[in-house]
């Protein structure tokens, strides 16, 4: 019977060559994206920049209710079609998307990492990626075996195969699914395949391409239901990271606790967060690098 443990952890992740939390605060934060740095909103930075002033390529402003999500304002040039970064092996091209994100989620390297020490030693590891984007979680599972990405965005699944061509990664075994992933989760069970980990990823609010409604309260639970039904006692994990929502990660961690009742392992919740990797200046009332917060999370594993 798999444990809950209910206090819950801090997954935070630090910053690399290609990438790092700057500064943060007053609802903003700064980061830098190879040789780019952005403004982007950040409403849980609720204390005080270290600089009164950012130097910064550009800043996504965001829109009223009637003007839409908000638009990019650039004061730098700025490649319009993207720029190749790096994380580890994984290479993969970044931009400034309309979605005031830039095709990747830096937050969730300590998640890639974390997936990759439960393979530890594994090749021939059959792993999934539900709402996979862009592909760089898809990279790195794929150093240890088959991964499918599944993503119901063919602009983003053309993405992924683009990023897996520029990391010199398009050789290694990912089957690319252009679907609805609660759709796809429901065929593969059905179909009775196992995984040996699942990662997903979902959004609060979605549409398939036939045009399926997701709504992550409603849908979640059956979702995970299906996942479960793709993991034995012989499997190693899943991660499951919910962003922009009004819900604890313990609600997650007992929506889990309820459906992996049957298998080993350990079930652990908590927040994803980013260290600020901004140098200290040791002034009075300096705490140290600051980490910013930006997702739940609820994951299951089962070591070998």
């Amino acid at each position: 019977m798999a444990q809950l443990n209910t206090q819950p952890l801090v997954l935070s992740g630090e910053g690399w060559a290609d990438y790092g939390l700057v500064d943060s605060g007053h609802g903003r934060k700064l980061e830098r994206y190879g040789d780019y740095r952005f403004v982007r909103p950040e409403p849980q930075a609720m204390w005080t920049p270290r600089s009164d002033e950012w130097d910064a390529h550009g800043e996504f402003v965001p829109g009223s209710d009637e003007d839409g999500g908000g638009r990019w304002q650039f004061d730098k040039a700025v490649p319009r079609d993207g720029w190749p970064l790096a994380w580890n092996e994984v290479s993969f091209t970044a931009q400034c998307t309309p979605f005031r994100h830039l095709g990747f989620f830096p937050d969730m390297a300590p998640v890639w990492d974390w997936m990759r020490e439960q393979l530890a030693g594994r090749s021939d590891a059959e792993t999934m990626n539900l709402f996979g984007y862009t592909g760089v979680g898809t990279m790195a599972l794929s150093a240890h075996g088959r991964v499918t990405h599944v993503d119901a965005s063919k602009k983003s699944v053309a993405q992924a195969r683009e990023n897996a061509a520029l990391a010199g990664l398009d050789d290694r075994p990912v089957r690319w699914m252009i679907d609805d992933a609660a759709k796809f989760a429901a065929r593969e069970v059905r179909r009775g395949r196992r995984y040996d980990g699942i990662i997903l990823d979902p959004p609060k609010f979605g549409r398939g391409p036939e045009g399926e409604v997701w709504r992550l309260e409603e849908h979640l639970p059956a979702l995970l239901a299906d996942c479960r039904r793709l993991l034995d006692g012989d499997s190693r994990f899943l991660f499951l990271t919910v962003y922009a929502v009004r819900m604890s990660s313990l609600a997650l961690a007992g929506l889990m606790n309820e459906l992996f009742a049957d298998l080993p392992g350990t079930i652990e919740h908590g927040d994803l967060a980013v260290r600020e990797d901004m140098p200290t200046d040791g002034v009075d009332g300096d705490m140290g690098p600051r980490m910013l917060p930006t997702a739940i999370f609820a994951r299951w594993s089962n070591p070998a």
